[in-house]
Protein backbone atom coordinates (compact mmCIF):
# COMPACT_ATOMS: atom_id res chain seq x y z
CA UNK A 1 0.00 0.00 0.00
CA UNK A 2 1.28 3.66 -0.96
CA UNK A 3 -0.10 6.33 0.94
CA UNK A 4 0.46 9.80 -0.63
CA UNK A 5 0.35 13.17 1.64
CA UNK A 6 -2.64 14.27 0.64
CA UNK A 7 -4.38 10.96 1.93
CA UNK A 8 -2.30 11.26 5.26
CA UNK A 9 -3.85 14.30 5.90
CA UNK A 10 -6.94 13.31 5.09
CA UNK A 11 -7.51 10.83 6.93
CA UNK A 12 -5.57 12.07 9.83
CA UNK A 13 -8.40 14.66 11.54
CA UNK A 14 -7.03 16.03 15.03
CA UNK A 15 -9.53 14.54 16.90
CA UNK A 16 -9.56 11.02 15.87
CA UNK A 17 -5.36 10.76 15.86
CA UNK A 18 -5.33 12.46 19.60
CA UNK A 19 -7.87 10.08 20.78
CA UNK A 20 -5.72 6.85 19.00
CA UNK A 21 -2.44 8.45 20.54
CA UNK A 22 -4.33 8.54 23.80
CA UNK A 23 -5.51 4.89 23.47
CA UNK A 24 -2.24 3.68 22.60
CA UNK A 25 -0.36 5.13 25.25
CA UNK A 26 -2.01 2.82 27.50
CA UNK A 27 -0.74 0.35 26.13
CA UNK A 28 3.31 -0.39 26.09
CA UNK A 29 6.07 1.52 24.92
CA UNK A 30 6.80 -0.39 21.65
CA UNK A 31 10.63 -1.32 21.20
CA UNK A 32 12.43 1.82 20.40
CA UNK A 33 15.86 3.02 18.60
CA UNK A 34 17.24 6.20 16.88
CA UNK A 35 20.46 6.67 14.68
CA UNK A 36 21.65 10.11 13.21
CA UNK A 37 23.75 10.83 10.85
CA UNK A 38 25.26 14.49 10.50
CA UNK A 39 26.83 16.97 8.26
CA UNK A 40 28.20 20.10 8.21
CA UNK A 41 26.86 21.84 5.16
CA UNK A 42 29.54 24.42 2.79
CA UNK A 43 26.95 27.53 4.24
CA UNK A 44 27.82 25.92 8.15
CA UNK A 45 24.46 24.44 8.32
CA UNK A 46 24.14 20.94 10.27
CA UNK A 47 22.30 18.47 8.37
CA UNK A 48 21.18 15.30 9.74
CA UNK A 49 19.78 12.24 8.47
CA UNK A 50 17.74 10.54 11.05
CA UNK A 51 16.67 6.71 11.62
CA UNK A 52 13.90 6.26 13.90
CA UNK A 53 12.31 2.51 14.15
CA UNK A 54 9.84 1.38 16.67
CA UNK A 55 8.47 -2.20 17.27
CA UNK A 56 5.39 -3.60 18.72
CA UNK A 57 6.53 -7.45 18.90
CA UNK A 58 3.46 -9.57 17.08
CA UNK A 59 1.88 -6.64 16.15
CA UNK A 60 3.97 -4.41 13.47
CA UNK A 61 7.15 -2.89 13.25
CA UNK A 62 8.24 0.31 10.91
CA UNK A 63 11.02 3.07 10.81
CA UNK A 64 10.79 7.04 9.55
CA UNK A 65 13.71 7.81 7.35
CA UNK A 66 14.13 11.44 7.49
CA UNK A 67 16.60 14.09 5.82
CA UNK A 68 17.14 17.51 7.58
CA UNK A 69 18.74 19.94 5.26
CA UNK A 70 18.13 23.72 6.44
CA UNK A 71 19.34 25.44 3.53
CA UNK A 72 16.66 23.51 1.02
CA UNK A 73 14.17 26.08 1.13
CA UNK A 74 16.68 28.80 0.14
CA UNK A 75 18.58 26.87 -2.49
CA UNK A 76 16.05 24.45 -4.05
CA UNK A 77 12.57 25.73 -2.66
CA UNK A 78 12.26 22.06 -1.22
CA UNK A 79 11.26 21.73 2.36
CA UNK A 80 14.06 21.17 5.04
CA UNK A 81 12.52 18.13 6.24
CA UNK A 82 11.75 15.30 4.32
CA UNK A 83 11.10 11.73 5.08
CA UNK A 84 9.18 8.30 4.20
CA UNK A 85 8.27 5.87 6.53
CA UNK A 86 7.79 2.19 5.74
CA UNK A 87 5.53 0.06 7.84
CA UNK A 88 5.73 -3.87 8.47
CA UNK A 89 3.56 -6.73 9.53
CA UNK A 90 4.33 -7.62 13.18
CA UNK A 91 3.73 -11.41 12.58
CA UNK A 92 5.57 -12.17 9.35
CA UNK A 93 7.58 -9.35 8.89
CA UNK A 94 5.98 -8.47 5.35
CA UNK A 95 5.99 -4.88 3.99
CA UNK A 96 2.51 -2.95 4.81
CA UNK A 97 2.59 0.37 3.98
CA UNK A 98 4.91 2.73 2.61
CA UNK A 99 3.78 6.75 3.61
CA UNK A 100 4.86 9.84 3.11
CA UNK A 101 6.80 10.54 5.99
CA UNK A 102 6.79 14.52 5.83
CA UNK A 103 2.78 14.48 6.17
CA UNK A 104 3.25 11.65 9.04
CA UNK A 105 5.70 13.70 11.07
CA UNK A 106 3.78 16.71 10.69
CA UNK A 107 0.82 15.35 11.96
CA UNK A 108 2.27 13.20 14.39
CA UNK A 109 4.10 15.76 15.86
CA UNK A 110 1.23 18.18 16.29
CA UNK A 111 -1.52 15.36 17.23
CA UNK A 112 1.48 14.46 20.02
CA UNK A 113 1.79 18.24 21.77
CA UNK A 114 -2.04 18.69 21.05
CA UNK A 115 -2.66 14.91 23.47
CA UNK A 116 -0.54 16.75 26.21
CA UNK A 117 -2.58 20.21 26.28
CA UNK A 118 -5.52 17.75 26.55
CA UNK A 119 -4.20 16.98 29.70
CA UNK A 120 -2.30 19.93 30.89
CA UNK A 121 -3.63 22.90 29.28
CA UNK A 122 -6.49 25.07 31.46
CA UNK A 123 -9.84 23.95 29.23
CA UNK A 124 -11.20 27.61 29.11
CA UNK A 125 -7.57 28.62 27.34
CA UNK A 126 -8.47 31.46 25.07
CA UNK A 127 -4.76 33.05 23.72
CA UNK A 128 -2.14 30.82 22.18
CA UNK A 129 1.09 31.84 21.33
CA UNK A 130 2.59 30.01 18.25
CA UNK A 131 6.42 30.74 18.37
CA UNK A 132 7.56 29.22 15.05
CA UNK A 133 6.46 30.53 11.73
CA UNK A 134 7.88 27.20 10.10
CA UNK A 135 5.97 24.10 8.12
CA UNK A 136 5.30 22.96 11.73
CA UNK A 137 3.07 26.06 12.77
CA UNK A 138 0.34 25.83 11.30
CA UNK A 139 -0.05 22.25 12.21
CA UNK A 140 0.05 22.79 16.14
CA UNK A 141 -2.28 26.21 15.38
CA UNK A 142 -5.20 23.50 14.45
CA UNK A 143 -4.50 20.78 16.63
CA UNK A 144 -4.22 23.23 19.56
CA UNK A 145 -7.16 24.60 18.61
CA UNK A 146 -8.84 21.03 18.55
CA UNK A 147 -8.00 20.05 21.73
CA UNK A 148 -8.89 23.49 23.83
CA UNK A 149 -11.60 24.85 20.71
CA UNK A 150 -12.53 27.89 23.30
CA UNK A 151 -9.22 29.40 22.25
CA UNK A 152 -9.99 32.82 20.07
CA UNK A 153 -6.67 34.63 19.71
CA UNK A 154 -4.15 33.44 17.46
CA UNK A 155 -0.36 35.12 17.64
CA UNK A 156 2.55 34.06 16.01
CA UNK A 157 5.44 35.23 16.18
CA UNK A 158 9.15 34.48 13.68
CA UNK A 159 12.53 35.74 13.70
CA UNK A 160 11.76 36.57 10.45
CA UNK A 161 8.59 38.74 10.49
CA UNK A 162 7.53 37.90 6.82
CA UNK A 163 7.31 34.48 7.30
CA UNK A 164 4.72 35.43 10.42
CA UNK A 165 2.60 37.51 8.41
CA UNK A 166 2.61 34.51 4.89
CA UNK A 167 1.22 32.62 7.75
CA UNK A 168 -1.26 34.54 9.45
CA UNK A 169 -2.38 35.37 5.84
CA UNK A 170 -2.56 31.44 5.38
CA UNK A 171 -4.36 30.46 8.32
CA UNK A 172 -6.81 33.65 8.09
CA UNK A 173 -10.78 32.71 8.54
CA UNK A 174 -9.98 29.44 10.52
CA UNK A 175 -9.19 31.60 13.74
CA UNK A 176 -11.92 34.17 14.66
CA UNK A 177 -8.64 36.49 15.78
CA UNK A 178 -5.32 35.74 14.51
CA UNK A 179 -2.35 38.26 13.82
CA UNK A 180 1.29 38.75 14.03
CA UNK A 181 3.22 38.93 17.89
CA UNK A 182 4.14 42.45 17.52
CA UNK A 183 5.11 42.64 21.04
CA UNK A 184 6.66 39.09 21.86
CA UNK A 185 7.12 39.57 25.38
CA UNK A 186 3.47 41.15 25.99
CA UNK A 187 2.47 37.92 24.01
CA UNK A 188 3.89 35.25 26.25
CA UNK A 189 2.12 36.84 29.55
CA UNK A 190 -0.98 37.50 27.87
CA UNK A 191 -0.91 33.95 26.08
CA UNK A 192 -2.90 30.57 27.96
CA UNK A 193 -0.99 28.50 25.69
CA UNK A 194 2.47 28.42 24.08
CA UNK A 195 3.80 26.65 21.52
CA UNK A 196 7.23 26.85 20.43
CA UNK A 197 8.75 25.15 16.99
CA UNK A 198 11.81 26.79 16.18
CA UNK A 199 15.20 25.68 15.86
CA UNK A 200 16.79 28.15 18.45
CA UNK A 201 19.73 27.79 20.24
CA UNK A 202 18.95 30.01 23.17
CA UNK A 203 15.99 30.25 25.21
CA UNK A 204 13.33 31.94 23.87
CA UNK A 205 10.47 32.46 25.89
CA UNK A 206 11.20 34.07 29.66
CA UNK A 207 9.92 31.60 32.60
CA UNK A 208 9.24 34.87 34.74
CA UNK A 209 6.72 36.21 31.64
CA UNK A 210 4.70 33.08 32.11
CA UNK A 211 1.20 33.97 33.75
CA UNK A 212 -0.54 31.76 36.29
CA UNK A 213 -2.17 28.83 34.56
CA UNK A 214 -0.10 28.76 31.27
CA UNK A 215 0.54 26.06 29.36
CA UNK A 216 4.15 25.42 27.70
CA UNK A 217 4.43 23.44 24.46
CA UNK A 218 8.07 22.59 23.07
CA UNK A 219 8.63 21.00 20.32
CA UNK A 220 11.55 22.18 18.56
CA UNK A 221 14.57 21.24 20.49
CA UNK A 222 15.49 18.19 19.55
CA UNK A 223 19.62 17.80 20.12
CA UNK A 224 21.14 18.79 23.73
CA UNK A 225 22.45 22.72 22.08
CA UNK A 226 19.27 23.02 21.44
CA UNK A 227 16.54 25.09 23.84
CA UNK A 228 13.29 27.17 23.55
CA UNK A 229 12.72 28.18 27.39
CA UNK A 230 15.36 29.67 30.49
CA UNK A 231 15.80 28.26 34.02
CA UNK A 232 13.10 30.04 35.11
CA UNK A 233 10.28 28.51 32.99
CA UNK A 234 11.87 25.01 34.05
CA UNK A 235 11.55 25.86 37.77
CA UNK A 236 7.95 27.20 37.66
CA UNK A 237 6.38 24.96 35.80
CA UNK A 238 5.34 21.42 36.48
CA UNK A 239 7.05 19.33 33.98
CA UNK A 240 5.98 16.73 31.70
CA UNK A 241 7.23 14.78 28.91
CA UNK A 242 5.98 12.84 26.25
CA UNK A 243 8.39 10.05 26.60
CA UNK A 244 11.33 9.25 29.07
CA UNK A 245 12.87 7.69 26.13
CA UNK A 246 13.18 11.00 23.93
CA UNK A 247 12.13 13.80 26.02
CA UNK A 248 14.31 14.15 29.08
CA UNK A 249 18.47 13.63 28.44
CA UNK A 250 18.20 14.17 24.27
CA UNK A 251 16.56 17.57 23.53
CA UNK A 252 18.35 20.36 26.11
CA UNK A 253 15.20 22.05 26.96
CA UNK A 254 15.51 19.44 30.04
CA UNK A 255 19.01 18.00 29.33
CA UNK A 256 20.51 21.84 30.33
CA UNK A 257 19.16 21.88 33.30
CA UNK A 258 19.51 18.57 34.47
CA UNK A 259 23.36 18.41 33.86
CA UNK A 260 23.53 21.60 35.89
CA UNK A 261 21.29 20.55 38.69
CA UNK A 262 18.62 22.99 38.27
CA UNK A 263 16.28 20.52 38.47
CA UNK A 264 16.20 16.30 39.00
CA UNK A 265 14.57 13.84 37.00
CA UNK A 266 12.34 13.10 39.91
CA UNK A 267 10.71 17.06 39.23
CA UNK A 268 9.89 15.59 36.21
CA UNK A 269 6.41 14.01 37.04
CA UNK A 270 5.66 11.93 34.08
CA UNK A 271 5.54 11.11 30.22
CA UNK A 272 2.25 10.20 28.03
CA UNK A 273 2.20 6.45 29.42
CA UNK A 274 1.62 7.60 32.68
CA UNK A 275 -1.01 10.03 32.17
CA UNK A 276 -3.02 8.20 29.63
CA UNK A 277 -2.49 5.43 32.15
CA UNK A 278 -3.86 7.45 35.20
CA UNK A 279 -0.43 6.75 36.80
CA UNK A 280 0.32 10.76 37.66
CA UNK A 281 -2.33 13.63 38.00
CA UNK A 282 -2.06 15.72 34.98
CA UNK A 283 -3.11 19.50 35.98
CA UNK A 284 -4.58 20.11 39.65
CA UNK A 285 -5.49 23.83 39.68
CA UNK A 286 -6.10 26.11 36.93
CA UNK A 287 -3.04 28.38 38.78
CA UNK A 288 -0.47 25.65 37.60
CA UNK A 289 1.66 26.45 35.36
CA UNK A 290 2.86 22.92 33.21
CA UNK A 291 5.21 22.71 30.78
CA UNK A 292 5.62 19.54 28.23
CA UNK A 293 8.71 18.70 25.86
CA UNK A 294 7.27 17.18 22.82
CA UNK A 295 10.51 15.12 22.26
CA UNK A 296 9.08 12.79 19.40
CA UNK A 297 10.30 9.45 18.81
CA UNK A 298 9.77 6.41 16.98
CA UNK A 299 6.78 4.85 18.83
CA UNK A 300 4.91 8.40 18.00
CA UNK A 301 5.45 7.96 14.13
CA UNK A 302 4.01 3.60 14.52
CA UNK A 303 0.91 4.72 16.54
CA UNK A 304 0.56 6.94 13.92
CA UNK A 305 1.18 4.58 11.08
CA UNK A 306 -1.21 2.02 12.56
CA UNK A 307 -4.41 4.28 13.07
CA UNK A 308 -4.00 5.51 9.91
CA UNK A 309 -3.38 2.21 7.81
CA UNK A 310 -6.16 0.87 10.20
CA UNK A 311 -8.36 3.73 8.97
CA UNK A 312 -7.54 2.95 5.24
CA UNK A 313 -8.30 -0.68 5.78
CA UNK A 314 -12.05 -0.45 7.11
CA UNK A 315 -12.42 1.45 3.84
CA UNK A 316 -11.37 -1.49 2.02
CA UNK A 317 -7.98 0.73 0.19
Amino acid sequence: MLVDAETVHKELDWTGLVDALCEMHRGPMPLVDRSELQNVAADGSRQTFFNLPAWLPGRAMGIKMATILPGNEAATGKPSIQSVYQLFDGADGAPRATIDGTALTLRKTAADSALGARFLARTDARALLMVGAGALGPYLIAAHCAVRPRIERVRIWNRTPEKAHRLVEEIAGDVADVGVAEDFEAEVERADVISCATASTSPLVAGARLKPGAHLDLVGAFTPDMRECDDDAVRRARLYVDSRAFGIHRPGDLAQPLAAGIIGEDDIIGDLFDLAGGAVPARESDDQITLFKNGGGGHLDLFTALYLTTRLGARGN
